[in-house]
């Protein structure tokens, strides 16, 4: 039987997943904020601003109103951008199934969100916002996921993780599907590390493989080095704010994930950095706070740029070493070149 199940945010990859969901018989509504997104969907069955050449199942409908898709919803997923989420939650905790708790809440989103007292992680900041019945008991989903891929119905891997195992039972069972997998974790400070610091990593990696097409001393070897760099940044990070199992970052949210971010053609991370070197896309904002206050004029949303300030503060808190998310950041703020990056890493990078 079909499950009621609405999606907060209609991005790529919330777009994704809602087809893989209405294909499985549910019924999705899914909230846009753009008037031609909701067009789009409703009259021609395809997001064609956000995810083009993907038709949408008929049991699929876009709305503009975010209450109405928030309300009566066995399952509710957010989908929102990291920079917009906290908001975007805050005008539905009167939607009476949230006031009582009665629908399931996941989370797609990746990335950190800025408080007064530093970086908090994503479902930190909702839990308390949320009624109390929500209190360790969302739902966090991660793991290696392009949406095109998603939405082609390719098979892939997703973790659920949740301190509340039933809830993290109850999405596995209403996402899984032929073309997705689906795995239980209690780590959600792990996975969600994972998710966020991966799409600084992939930044990285984007400008290393932009050097390296015109540079006879990178390759597929300096690509791997930087790599395993990368995900011992990662788990430092992750073992400093609390990360319960190791194996979190050795499998499909950890390893998984930050390969294909860095390695896919559809990373925007990794399209970022090849734009950083290729199109000197920095050259327009004057710091890291300017690229931020002026990200949709990129025309994608690399949200590792913004988790990178948020990591850079994570790791002046916990004194941790982090050449990489470092260096980034330094690229970042307009104090250093890429090519000097790459090269002074390369001279000290841990492994």
């Amino acid at each position: 039987m079909g499950q009621t199940i609405g999606i907060i945010g209609a991005g790529a990859w919330g777009t994704a997943m809602a087809i893989s969901l209405a294909r499985q018989g549910h019924s999705v509504e899914l909230w846009a904020m753009e008037k031609d997104v909701v067009a789009s969907i409703n009259e021609r069955h395809e997001n064609e601003r956000f995810l083009p050449g993907f038709k949408t199942p008929e049991n699929l409908v876009a709305s503009g109103d975010i209450r109405s898709v928030a309300g009566g919803k066995a399952f509710l997923i957010l989908a929102s951008p990291s920079l917009y989420l906290a908001r975007t939650m805050s005008g539905l905790l009167d939607v009476p199934n949230i006031q009582d708790g009665s629908t399931c809440i996941g989370v797609l989103t990746k990335g950190f969100i800025p408080s007064e007292d530093g970086p908090r992680l994503i479902l930190e900041t909702l839990e308390g916002v949320l009624p109390e019945s929500y209190r360790k008991s969302t739902v966090y989903i991660s793991g290696p996921s392009h949406a095109e891929e998603v939405a082609m119905g390719k098979v892939t891997g997703l973790i659920a993780a949740s301190e509340n195992p039933m809830n993290s039972i109850r999405f596995r069972e209403v996402l899984k599907s032929k073309g997705l997998l689906v795995y239980s974790s209690l780590d959600v400070i792990g996975v969600q590390i994972c998710a966020a610091a991966k799409n600084v990593v992939a930044i990285a990696f984007g400008c290393l493989d932009a050097i390296a097409e015109t540079s006879e001393a990178f390759g597929d070897n300096t690509e791997s080095l930087l790599f395993a760099a990368g995900l011992n940044e990662i788990q430092m990070i992750g073992r400093a704010m609390g990360a319960t199992h190791p194996e979190t970052f050795t499998s499909l949210s950890g390893v998984g994930d930050l390969d294909v971010t860095c390695r896919s053609k559809f990373g925007r991370n990794r399209r970022f950095g090849h734009d950083i070197i290729n199109n000197r896309v920095l050259a327009r904002f004057k710091d890291l706070d300017d690229l931020i206050d002026r990200i949709s004029e990129i025309g994608y949303l690399p949200e590792g740029a913004v988790a990178c300030k948020y990591v850079k503060q994570i790791a002046e808190r916990h004194s941790l070493k982090l050449p990489i998310c470092d260096g980034l950041y330094r690229i970042l703020n307009r104090e250093l070149e890429p090519a000097e990056f790459i090269e002074r890493l390369l001279d000290g990078a841990q492994i």
